[in-house]
């Protein structure tokens, strides 16, 4: 026997539905606001930066976000006052050499440390984790003395040989290979692949999202790196384009509309990386959270 509602419970149930959608509504509401101020707070700067970079000299200081009349002659004045065509070159050599130095080993010994068994495997992966909690600042005085005695300053290795492998890579492709079905190597041992072969055909595409992520953060920290090129470096045609910048604005001083438009040009290959690949990024935060 079915028993039907009467007319005053499905209107009671009407108002309660009525009432969480309107209070989730609400939070949607409020949550989209919050997110709105947060995203205008990180994007305000930079486009201050941008407004600035157009702007006269004595234009500087006005609040204005629409610069008039706009000028293209501080772009101009940066290119004749410094080598910053060699700037962007020395930055993005430095970082593409070295993100594809990184993906390619550290996808090989994640691999490796995820699908091959050999003595004190996990000791080696627990002594790379280990170098994690290192600080960066004091590694700095090692590399130099390296650096030093094997007379790697002021050149492109001497900046890149501290990145070209990262023991947060290892890490990251160590935890991606271990899901790859191991039924699946075996069935192309069986079919007469080699190892490498195995490596680079079969079990390198089943990780493609976490070889994106690795190669984004990668370029993206070795483009803005500055710390490690500004104490290896001494010359400045070998300076990279955050240490280019930096010298530039202690000489520049008050010139803030050159140091901005400095700072801008520094920029594009950073939003072109976020531009082509922000899906990967997105994925690559999500996934170097929830893989473990």
């Amino acid at each position: 026997m079915i028993i039907e509602p009467s007319p005053e419970t499905i209107e009671r149930y009407q108002r309660a539905g009525a009432k969480r959608g309107a209070k989730v509504t609400a939070a949607r509401a409020l949550l989209a606001v919050i997110l709105l101020i947060g995203g205008l707070g990180m994007v305000f700067p930079f486009v201050w930066m941008a407004v600035s970079s157009l702007k006269h000299a004595g234009d500087i200081y006005n609040l204005s976000l629409i610069p008039r009349p706009a000028t293209f002659d501080n772009y101009r004045e940066v290119f004749r006052d410094t080598p910053y065509f060699r700037w962007f070159f020395n930055s993005l050599v430095i970082a593409a050499i070295t993100t594809a130095s990184v993906v390619f080993f550290d996808s090989l010994a994640g691999y490796t440390l995820a699908k091959f068994n050999f003595p004190f495997r996990n000791v080696i992966f627990i002594g790379m984790l280990s170098t994690l909690m290192v600080p960066t600042e004091m590694l700095v005085i090692p590399w130099y003395v390296l650096s030093i005695e094997m007379g790697w300053t002021n050149s492109y290795w001497g900046i890149m040989f501290p990145g070209v492998i990262s023991a947060f890579g290892v890490f990251l492709m160590r935890q991606f290979f271990a899901g790859v079905p191991n039924d699946l190597l075996d069935a192309a041992r069986l079919d007469g692949f080699g190892e490498f072969r195995i490596f680079a055909q079969i079990a390198m595409p089943l990780v493609k999202p976490a070889v994106a992520a690795l190669a984004i953060f990668t370029f993206l920290g070795n483009w803005n790196a500055y710390i490690w090129p500004l104490i290896v470096i001494r010359t400045e045609e070998m300076r990279t384009l955050p240490v280019g910048i930096a010298f530039f604005s202690s000489e520049a001083g008050a010139k803030f509309h050159l140091i901005m438009a400095a700072a801008a040009l520094a920029t594009i290959p950073v939003l072109l990386v976020f531009i082509i690949f922000q899906r990967q990024i997105i994925k690559g935060v999500v996934l170097t959270g929830l893989k473990g």
